[in-house]
């Protein structure tokens, strides 16, 4: 029993820091993606996309060993999950909207 309660706590603060890393990266992506004047764009591309963002991430999957180089591994898992996840997709969305993080 305590065993589970360990693993529990564990497995929250792993989440914790998780999507604390994602949320940084969503801020990072937000910020550069207004100040190229495109964030409106991507935002409107996610609302319209629906499935086809599953079809996309699984893309991303299949490219990250060729596209590693140019971007960190992190950022092509938080794109690919970002994709796969309608809340996720919403919420970064949103964020975009929201207007410039920084």
């Amino acid at each position: 029993m305590l065993w589970a309660a360990l693993l529990s706590d564990n497995s929250v603060l792993c989440y914790t820091v998780t999507m604390s890393s994602d949320q940084q990266i969503w801020q990072n992506w937000a910020h550069n993606l207004h100040r190229w004047g495109l964030a409106e764009w991507a935002a409107s591309i996610l609302d319209v996309a629906g499935p086809l963002t599953l079809i996309a991430a699984q893309l991303v999957y299949m490219a990250q060993p060729l596209v590693n180089k140019a971007m960190p591994e992190e950022h092509l898992q938080v794109l690919a999950e970002l994709l796969e996840d309608s809340n996720k997709a919403h919420s970064f969305t949103s964020l975009l909207r929201e207007g410039d993080p920084r």
